[in-house]
């Protein structure tokens, strides 16, 4: 492998970051934890992570081959990705106050359901891919990176929301208060969004 522990450390925690965020799947998560438990929320959690895996991939290549042609295209997307945490991390300290609403797609009942909602989130929503787009070339030389390098960055892209959304699925009693209560919401609002431009503030420098 060709990239550090530290990097693939810091973007798991950038990732950890973004997940903690609260948007409409956290809001689906909870709706199909209370209504089926469990049980309803972990599909909708295994959709949403083939989502992650598959657009950090594509990804990866497209962006890749773009290297190959231009080198200087990696240097202009570094300085994208600062601008985007920055950017992302003003816009939610901005709006801490904005109450969120659930697709309703996202929380029909069923296990098949729910997994079909889950890659709707992710494979339906084309900012995804521009989202890994500006994210990666943030944190990694893509025109270094081998085979072992990609399954690295593929499977931290997946397992991060993963993790992330089982835990939300199991703990639906300390999430509701978070999302029904609008200064636990504003609280953690300010915080993802402080952190998002410490990491776009560090970027230059790793």
């Amino acid at each position: 492998m060709t990239i550090t522990p530290g990097d693939l450390g810091l973007y798991a925690f950038a990732l950890l970051i973004l997940f903690l965020t609260p948007g409409p799947v956290w809001l689906a998560m909870l709706a199909r934890s209370l209504s089926g438990g469990f049980r309803a929320a972990w599909p909708l959690a295994l959709g949403v992570v083939i989502g992650d895996f598959l657009w950090s991939l594509l990804a990866i290549l497209g962006v890749s081959w773009i290297i190959s042609e231009f080198a200087s295209f990696l240097t202009v997307m570094r300085w994208i990705a600062v601008v985007m945490f920055i950017a992302m991390g003003a816009l939610l300290i901005r709006h801490a106050d904005k109450q969120i609403a659930a697709d309703s797609r996202l929380t029909r009942p069923g296990m098949w359901a729910g997994f079909v909602a889950g890659l709707i989130c992710i494979l339906g929503n084309p900012k995804a891919i521009l989202f890994y787009m500006g994210f990666l070339p943030g944190f990694f030389d893509l025109g270094t990176l081998t085979t072992p390098d990609i399954a690295a960055i593929c499977t931290i892209s997946a397992v991060i929301p993963l993790v992330g959304n089982l835990i939300l699925g199991a703990s639906v009693g300390a999430v509701r208060k978070i999302m029904t209560s609008p200064k636990a919401l504003r609280r953690m609002n300010i915080s993802a969004g402080s952190l998002l431009i410490f990491v776009g503030l560090i970027l230059p420098f790793v």
